[in-house]
């Protein structure tokens, strides 16, 4: 697409059929809202019903009058029906997902390499001090203490982040995006679960949403479907499960880089004479600083400038393992032999299920693999993990156990005391610092996706997101969660001062996401996958079996800080829940203030008002209808604009919207009224950096384009019947009228649709010949005067008109919703980013009109 042009891809054609409500219906199933027309009106037959068109009255014949084969030609000779029409041209490059084409070896090795330092940073530096906190529960007696939480460390690694997120976790992404609000998108995508009643059926004709269903186990899967659908408790508690788990990566996220810096700078403790608490609390705090400070700089820049590091810690890792397994004791190698396991908790008891919690800091991390999906591929993480991380860090605790063998007593440090004695020291501990400072990488990169994803489905307020790069979409970065990260690990440190204390508090989060993880993907496999019974029951119950054991672990340790993270999990669930609870109850007042059209047919095309020069943007949450906030605009202004265009700014379920299906134009009213609707539709990861000067342009040339569309096809589709009713000898008393409702009781079977796609596809643009009656902008004076009015309405300006809304409670409601909607809403509401700020629009150009919404 040519900078500043429009990328034009009809979908398939779409007619409209009255229902026996006297509404109307497009023959695909999908109902169209009675206030708004078709892109353009195709009607020619004659019938009693009345459809709100242009305001104008369609009628239909009856069906005796002419043959279903006559409809079956009619319907194969019309071209296909455009209703998107793109109106801003993103500059960012690879809008559409970086998954959208494969990756060759060598690109994916250089990203499994850029991996290292985004993604893998946590569970790397995990040695620092998964042994240590085991053992402070459990007292080295025998080999069998050693060897036993060995094998328990190497088998959590492999069942978790091995099986459960190489293997299957990662395959439930959405297009190529992870965490538990992809996995939310898929399920909404094939269920009615949302609680934003916001969807319309063309929204499933975009590419991107569409997902092939298998045929087998489709039984089950529309049994999943109903019940989920039908239920409002099921929806609730699905919503509930995702803001849980991604409050709780949030609250992880502030705790890994509290955990992972004290551990490192903690080795100079026995190495520098002099060097005590106070020191380290001091370190900490400059590295922390240091850390969040190269966050501006994006995910790209930093995993580049951090991805060596990791592998040279990896490397690290992996030769000090061996150097002590060999030297110490090979015989570690029996910790494999998961017999070990249950001796184990068979000679230490409730000290070994204590000792439990421990091993979850080996996992810690693992989450962030899904979570960090968007920057990267499935395949580079798989390959960095298979090849690198894993084995790495299989070898480090073995060369751990094989040290702790021949010496015991030294627990409290054992990363460093293990280190080969000399000059080793110094090298080891700069990366292990460097490493502990990438590790929170992993964590804070996860926690700005979660954020931008929930802001994306109206579950966080608006705060600023600034994306850094501009081949990648998915990096971004958000100060304020930045800033407040920082700040909440920098109290985290000078409070707990020691790494032990942070260790009981550290855990509990990534059990929990990991627990919804695997609920949303069993989901995910009986509604989607449509797996097997029997392989969807194994997948809950063997991991669902194995994080609930870790959840009873940690859980013990509530008490000794383990009330930190979710203190902080509540926090951010409280305010996710309560900013969807209210995003959701002032659409539906919305919905139940929408203006009739007859009201607005009745004041005529002056509406009222008198009509000025100029282009009215009325901004608003309403897929269909005609905002309450217009008539208070009609009571309020002494002048309404030449031409109003309602602006609807919606989310869609997917991660990426493409642009040539991103808008919908439909016109409401008659001709003469001048009125649009354009529905902008974004993916949750889409970028939106448009400027309004831009965004302004694009939008008059797309709606120039969309008006001449319309015109051509009225005139092909008069031809058309013109032509038909002379090859059938049809003697017609019928009336054209362009503000009619075409094909009217026409069924459009699926054959028929993919047959049309197919007749289309093959043609290029400049292949279709219209008829003679098809004319130019010149030739038609009813386009040319409409084209000149939008010029006109162009040059003297455009103006932001925008509701300066506020949302009560009603009287009779429940004192609690009173305190959320009234306080705590209304706070958030008033603390966030308003809409006009992505634009950047000047104040000069907005205005705005008080409204309450009454919820």
């Amino acid at each position: 697409m040519d900078d500043g042009g429009i990328q034009e891809e009809p979908p398939s054609a779409r007619f409209l059929t009255p229902t026996r409500s006297g509404g109307t219906r497009w023959v695909d199933g999908s109902e169209v809202d009675s206030s708004e027309s078709a892109a353009w009106s195709l009607g020619d037959e004659r019938s009693g019903e009345t459809v709100s068109a242009e305001g104008s009255a369609a009628a239909t014949a009856p069906a005796s009058r002419v043959s279903s084969g006559t409809f079956r030609r009619r319907l194969g000779k019309r071209p296909r029906r455009v209703d998107s029409l793109d109106v801003e041209a993103m500059s960012v490059g690879g809008a559409h997902g970086h998954s959208s084409k494969e990756l060759t070896m060598l690109s994916t090795i250089a990203m499994a390499f850029q991996t290292l330092g985004v993604v893998y940073g946590d569970m790397g530096t995990s040695p620092l001090y998964v042994f240590s906190d085991v053992f402070s529960k459990v007292p080295i007696k025998s080999e069998v203490e050693i060897l036993g939480a060995l094998s328990l460390v190497m088998y959590t690694i492999a069942l978790i982040p091995f099986a459960k997120y190489v293997f299957i976790v990662l395959k439930a992404n959405d297009n190529g995006e992870g965490g538990t609000f992809a996995l939310y998108s898929l399920i909404c995508r094939y269920a009615k679960v949302s609680l934003l009643p916001n969807q319309q059926r063309v929204d499933e004709d975009i590419s991107s949403f569409r997902l092939k269903l298998p045929t087998s186990e489709l039984e089950r899967a529309m049994f999943v479907k109903d019940c989920l659908e039908k239920k409002p408790l099921f929806k609730n508690i699905i919503l509930f499960l995702v803001l849980m788990g991604t409050s709780m990566v949030i609250g992880d996220g502030i705790l890994t880089p509290s955990m992972s810096v004290m551990s490192a700078v903690s080795g100079l403790q026995g190495q520098v004479p002099g060097f005590d608490t106070d020191a380290v609390v001091l370190v900490s705090i400059i590295v922390l600083l240091l850390l969040f400070s190269v966050q501006r700089f994006g995910t790209g820049k930093v995993g580049f400038m951090f991805a060596p590091i990791l592998g040279l810690w990896f490397i690290n890792l992996g030769s000090i393992g061996i150097y002590n397994i060999v030297k110490y004791d090979i015989s570690v190698v029996r910790a494999f032999n998961p017999v070990y396991i249950y001796l184990f908790f068979q000679t230490n008891g409730m000290k070994a299920w204590s000792a439990l919690g421990g091993c979850v800091l080996c996992i810690t991390g693992a989450e962030a693999m899904f979570a960090d999906l968007g920057h990267f591929s499935v395949k580079s993480i798989q390959v960095a993990f298979t090849a690198v991380v894993f084995p790495c860090l299989l070898i480090a605790y073995m060369g751990q156990a094989a040290f702790l063998m021949k010496n015991p007593l030294a627990v409290e440090r054992i990363f460093y005391d293990s280190v080969p004695a000399g000059v080793l020291f110094w090298p080891v501990f700069v990366i292990a610092t460097l490493a502990a400072m990438i590790a929170s990488q992993a964590m804070i990169s996860a926690t700005f996706s979660c954020i931008k994803q929930a802001m994306a489905l109206g579950c966080f307020p608006r705060i600023k997101i600034i994306h850094t790069s501009k081949k990648i979409m998915g990096q971004i970065y958000i100060p304020v969660m930045n800033w407040f990260l920082m700040v909440m690990c920098i109290i985290i440190v000078a409070t707990f001062r020691s790494t032990n204390d942070i260790a009981n508090a550290y855990g509990i989060a990534e059990v929990g996401v990991m627990m919804v993880s695997t609920v949303l993907v069993t989901l995910v496999m009986l509604l989607i996958w449509q797996t097997n019974l029997f392989l969807v029951l194994c997948f809950p119950i063997l991991f669902g079996a194995v994080e609930f054991a870790y959840l009873t672990a940690v859980l013990s340790k509530i008490q000794e800080g383990g009330w930190l993270p979710l203190a902080f999990s509540s926090l951010f669930l409280c305010i996710m829940y309560t900013w969807n609870y209210g995003s959701v109850l002032k659409y539906q007042s919305e919905m139940r203030g929408k203006i009739s059209l007859d009201f607005i047919l009745d004041l005529g095309a002056t509406l009222g008002t008198v009509r000025v020069p100029g282009i009215g943007l009325v901004y608003n949450e309403l897929v269909q209808g005609i905002p309450s906030i217009f008539g208070q605009l009609l009571v309020t202004l002494p002048a309404m604009h030449s031409t109003i265009v309602f602006v609807c700014i919606k989310y869609i379920p997917v991660p990426y919207v493409p642009l040539e299906e991103r808008f919908l134009f439909r016109r409401v009213g008659q001709k003469d009224y001048h009125m649009f609707r354009c529905v902008a539709r974004y993916g949750y990861k889409d970028v939106r950096k448009e400027d309004h000067g831009f965004f302004e342009q694009l939008l008059v040339e797309s709606l120039e384009k969309f008006l001449r569309r319309e015109a051509q096809e009225i005139a092909l589709e008069t031809s058309t019947m013109e032509a038909e009713r002379d090859d059938i000898s049809v003697v017609s008393e019928v009336p054209q009228s362009p503000a009619c409702e075409g094909d009217l009781q026409t069924p459009l079977l699926s054959d028929q649709r993919s047959g049309d796609h197919n007749r289309m596809g093959t043609r290029d643009d400049s292949s279709p010949v219209l008829p003679s009656s098809s004319m130019s902008a010149e030739e038609d004076p009813a386009l040319e005067y409409e084209l000149e009015a939008l010029r006109e309405a162009m040059a003297s300006g455009f103006t932001y008109l925008l509701a300066h809304g506020d949302v009560r409670a009603r009287k009779e409601s429940f004192f609690t919703k009173k305190f959320i909607i009234n306080y705590f809403y209304a706070f958030l509401r008033r603390n966030c980013r308003a809409g006009t700020a992505t634009l950047k629009v000047p104040h000069s150009n907005i205005m705005r009109v008080g409204m309450t919404y009454m919820v």
